[in-house]
């Protein structure tokens, strides 16, 4: 079975989330990533640790998508991630620091997580994953 990915924005982001939410139980393992959004004029990710984290985060998904779940969730331009009351900085369960961030969604909480500077880390991530 391919991967299933569902994509969501700031703004979209508390329906597709409680959607995940309800259907995680279901999946052997349920991820959520925090990506940057892409900068028009390049079409590229204006976060350059995404841009190296993404292809190696998706090879490994993958390799192992099995009733695995990606959640990706884009936080939006420079700009808007800069601000100090960002949503998802601010945001009890998930206080995120930098982009990317994968983690592991397990029992309606946070199970694990890589950060900005690990996220691209294949041990890291099947580490994550099993």
């Amino acid at each position: 079975m391919p991967l299933k990915t569902l994509d969501a924005t700031i703004s979209s982001f508390d329906g597709v989330f409680q959607k995940f939410k309800e259907d995680a139980p279901k999946n052997k393992a349920n991820l959520i990533l925090f990506l940057a959004d892409n900068d028009p004029s390049t079409s590229l990710s204006w976060c350059p640790d995404c841009v190296r984290a993404e292809p190696v985060i998706y090879k490994k998904l993958e390799a192992l998508s099995d009733d695995i779940v990606l959640l990706r969730v884009y936080i939006g331009d420079r700009p808007t991630w800069r601000n100090a009351q960002h949503p998802l900085r601010v945001d009890p369960t998930f206080k995120l620091t930098g982009v990317p961030t994968l983690i592991r969604w397990e029992d309606d909480g946070v199970k694990g997580r890589l950060e900005d500077h690990e996220a691209h880390v294949e041990r890291k991530i099947e580490s994550l994953i099993a």
